[in-house]
């Protein structure tokens, strides 16, 4: 019972501090360094070699926090492996991932048992020991981080193929990585045991490999049932998380009484077996969605527990003596990686200006990493310690290069949004709004907060001298086509018109003929304008009916119309062309996508088509999505590079129409 009491009460002591470290580490983004090297500092200074917040007596009683962690780490990595996802760039990933696989493993595992006389933990030990020490370590290299690549990519807005490549190689490399963790664990329990490696050694590693597949496709197939049926998400989370724990725990029973009942150790390798389930479920189970909501809500925290709980369990002035050996792990793994992506790329037939560049894309490493050291660490305790001390200082010196070398990659091939929009913003988000009152400059200052360039057009040359709140306000003369190219309305995306009727149709009419301008935005006047509206393809904005039209769907239909209308602040709407080939025939219901995001409406060649899970994209698809904006952000660079701005559905703007009166002397009245 006092067991049980100690460790309720060391759970609630790493709880509070966890918390604490989930605060403070958003500090460390400020100086642009990862949210996961602040958990981990923030842990050694609160661990029982600095502060003592955690007790040394207490890491050892909190040894299943890092089973549940480990687990959803797992979970997390096989749901990144989506086949659909992946198929487009197989050939370039495989070769990539297995001229990684051999190059770093083989050269890092030489490297290591030459200089472990050189380590202070290896020197030591007896030979079979040090190559059981450079098998492990070996393995640490080959790991790469999913989460910190995805997080890299969205920042960067990276889309193309060289990025496609690079995350399938990572996801690829996670499922590959534990299968040899899984070999080489048994390999140097066998080492470290002296047991002599034989027929019957070789049988028993392949019997443990196929049982842990066996057992991931049984979990696959149990959460699979488990997603199906009716309950609440949470309590889905948690389900998910004892099945992940009692994976660690069969694994630690089998391992320890199998030596007692049969005279020789069984061990199945739980990260594998959590790996392979998420894999059937997200690829080959009917519950795919549901689970990813579940990743998305509960990795973050599982994050925080794990990184903080491992940084306790480092000494603070081990960490400081490591760095050396780390620094010299570092440049091994490197001059590794260069040398097998080089191959990979060769043998796939890549471009040659990405081999150049791409190995700088798979240096940094973080949460299978460090699972993988803290199972070696507990498995070995004489030499564990140390060993967990210098593999954490390493992987944490890749996280802080790793990053910036991958922008740097992305940068030099060119597949940066965030460099795209700069040289090419002004003739892709230029929105021309004909006429200068209050609502057309609201609307432009609307715009002009949301990233789009835009230009307000008066008439009154007078006016247009005036400062409007940072709007651009430029005069023209008349609405000729020389006048319409001198002020580069030619060249627009989008043109807005609030003058009289007969004038906004006679710019719709030059747009159409002489511009090709993609969207045209009519407040209308008088209906019977409508018709010619309509034949130019522009969208209508009619006050003296929207009012009754827009509070009779908000009754029928709220929800849906506050999403078409953007009264929720934390959602946006936007218009996606689908132009990634790899989505190509993909039906919508096979789409990973974010789950807060709705997709309303798809159009086809400029007519829109209706829309089921079992609707197939083609490329040029115009799908109008609504969701999150970070969301919104992860399904543009999946789909293409193309996105509209978003002049049907901007924020409140239909009510701002309706609720200020009409310009009663038409055009430059404010």
């Amino acid at each position: 019972m006092d067991t049980y009491l100690d460790i309720l009460l060391f759970l609630s002591g790493f709880l509070i501090v966890a918390v604490a470290a989930s605060k403070l580490s958003k500090y460390f983004i400020k100086v642009k360094l990862p949210t996961i090297t602040g958990l981990l500092v923030i842990g050694i200074i609160s661990g029982p070699f600095v502060l003592k917040l955690i007790p040394k007596e207490a890491l050892s009683e909190l040894g299943f926090i890092n089973d549940l962690s480990l687990s959803f780490i797992a979970f997390a990595a096989g749901a990144e492996l989506y086949l659909a996802e992946l198929k487009g760039k197989l050939k370039s990933i495989k070769w990539i991932a297995l001229g990684q696989m051999f190059f770093i493993f083989v050269l890092s595992v030489l490297s290591i048992f030459y200089l472990g006389e050189h380590i202070p933990f290896m020197a030591e030990v007896d030979s079979n020991i040090k190559l059981a020490i450079a098998l492990l370590i070996g393995v640490v290299f080959v790991s790469r981080s999913p989460v910190s690549a995805i997080a890299i990519i969205n920042e960067m807005r990276a889309k193309g193929p060289f990025t496609q490549t690079v995350m399938g190689v990572t996801v690829v490399k996670d499922l590959l990585v534990i299968i040899l963790f899984t070999l080489c664990f048994a390999i140097s329990d066998a080492l470290v045991l002296s047991i002599p490696f034989n027929f019957k050694l070789i049988v028993i590693l392949i019997g443990e490999l196929l049982m842990s597949f066996i057992l991931g496709w049984a979990l696959g197939k149990l959460m699979n049932f488990l997603l199906s049926l009716s309950m609440p998400t949470n309590l889905k989370g948690f389900f998910l998380l004892v099945f992940g724990y009692l994976t660690f725990f069969l694994a630690h029973q089998l391992h320890h009484y199998s030596e007692l009942l049969l005279g020789f150790h069984i061990y199945i390798e739980p990260l594998l077996i959590c790996i392979l389930a998420s894999f059937y479920l997200v690829n080959f189970g009917t519950n795919r969605r549901e689970f990813n909501k579940i990743i998305e809500r509960v990795v973050p925290r599982i994050y925080i527990l794990f990184f903080t709980l491992t940084g306790a369990m480092l000494s603070l002035d081990g960490f400081v003596q490591a760095f050396s050996i780390a620094i010299g792990f570092f440049f091994i793994r490197l001059f590794s990686i260069i040398i097998g992506t080089y191959f990979g790329g060769r043998m796939a037939g890549d471009p040659k200006e990405y081999d150049k560049v791409s190995w700088a894309s798979y240096v940094t490493q973080a949460g299978i990493a460090l699972g993988l050291v803290s199972i070696v660490s507990q498995k070995y305790p004489e030499w564990g310690t140390e060993f967990a001390t210098v593999m954490v200082t390493f992987i944490v010196i890749n996280l802080f290069v790793g990053p910036p070398l991958f922008k740097w990659a992305i940068l030099k091939v060119g597949e940066s949004h965030r460099k795209h929009e700069i040289l090419h913003e002004e003739s892709e988000k230029r929105v021309f709004i004909f006429g200068l009152e209050g609502e057309s400059l609201g609307l432009a200052r609307q715009l002009k907060s949301s990233g789009v360039q835009v230009k307000v057009v008066t008439r009154n040359k007078e006016k247009a001298s005036h400062e409007y709140m940072g709007v651009e306000v430029v005069h023209i003369s008349n609405l000729g086509f020389d006048e319409m190219k001198r002020i580069g309305a030619d060249t627009a995306d989008s043109f807005v018109l609030f003058y009289q009727d007969i004038d906004s149709l006679a710019i719709c009419e030059l747009a159409y003929e002489q511009f090709g301008t993609r969207h045209l935005v009519v407040r209308l006047h008088d209906r019977k304008f409508m018709k010619d509206f309509h034949e130019l393809g522009a969208l209508i904005v009619e006050p003296a009916s929207m009012l009754i039209s827009l509070m009779d769907h908000l009754v029928r239909s709220p929800i849906a119309t506050s999403i078409i209308l953007g009264m929720d602040e934390s959602q946006d709407t936007v218009d996606v062309e689908m132009q990634n080939q790899d989505y190509h025939g993909m039906s919508l219901r096979e789409l990973q996508v974010p789950n807060d995001i709705i997709i309303l409406a798809t159009k086809r060649n400029e007519n829109p088509i209706i829309s089921t899970g079992y609707t197939r994209l083609r490329i040029g698809d115009v799908l109008t999505l609504v969701g999150s904006r970070e969301s919104l952000e992860k399904v543009k660079l999946k789909f293409g590079e193309k996105t509209e701005p978003d002049l049907k559905g901007l924020k409140g703007m239909q009510m701002k129409l309706l609720t200020k009166a009409r310009s009663p002397k038409g055009e430059d009245y404010i």
